[in-house]
């Protein structure tokens, strides 16, 4: 894995095998921020890594300026991860929680602009997590919810979706708090 772009571009991630993840490939990575390219000035941005694996999304807001990144994960390997890499990379603007997801949204007091989650595919909430991100009130006004997920799943009908994408077997939907009428 590899930092697609950025002032860290180039750099290498290289996690322990064993941890429990499914990270977000480079090419569905590149592909990701070349939408939100379109849409966010990165230096201002404030994120949320929901379900943040080996922090590979979260380094890449990093790298690409956002101000404040929140990497959240509940195993403590992936944290610990997280913290060495970005510890080794001189990163001081991400910030590793190790929590449970659901229990951190409902006590979240910070708001931000950007929330991306990949949970597990086989999460029984998977199809609940878009109605639980906006009922905890974490993303602010103009903010932008992306959720990866299996193909099997379908949130046009959700009120705050935006677009969806798709890229081989990694989809990508976008939903917003406020949408253009």
């Amino acid at each position: 894995m590899r930092i697609i772009a950025g002032n860290l571009r180039g750099r290498r991630l290289n996690p322990p095998a064993n941890l429990p993840v499914r990270p977000t490939t480079d090419m569905a990575r590149e592909s990701l921020f070349n939408i939100l390219n379109n849409y966010v000035d990165y230096e201002e941005l404030t994120v949320m890594d929901l379900f943040a694996g080996t922090g590979a999304v979260s380094f890449e807001f990093v790298s690409r300026g956002a101000k404040d990144v929140t990497s959240i994960d509940i195993n403590n390997a992936c944290t610990e991860y997280i913290k060495s890499a970005a510890q080794q990379m001189n990163i001081s603007n991400i910030h590793v929680v190790r929590a449970d997801v659901f229990d951190l949204l409902k006590r979240a007091y910070k708001k931000f602009d950007m929330i991306f989650a990949d949970p597990p595919y086989a999460l029984q909430d998977l199809p609940n997590l878009p109605d639980i991100v906006f009922q905890s009130d974490v993303l602010t006004e103009d903010g932008i919810f992306v959720l990866e997920h299996p193909k099997e799943y379908s949130f046009d009908d959700h009120p705050h979706f935006w677009q969806h994408r798709a890229y081989g077997k990694v989809n990508f939907t976008f939903f917003a708090s406020k949408l253009d009428e």
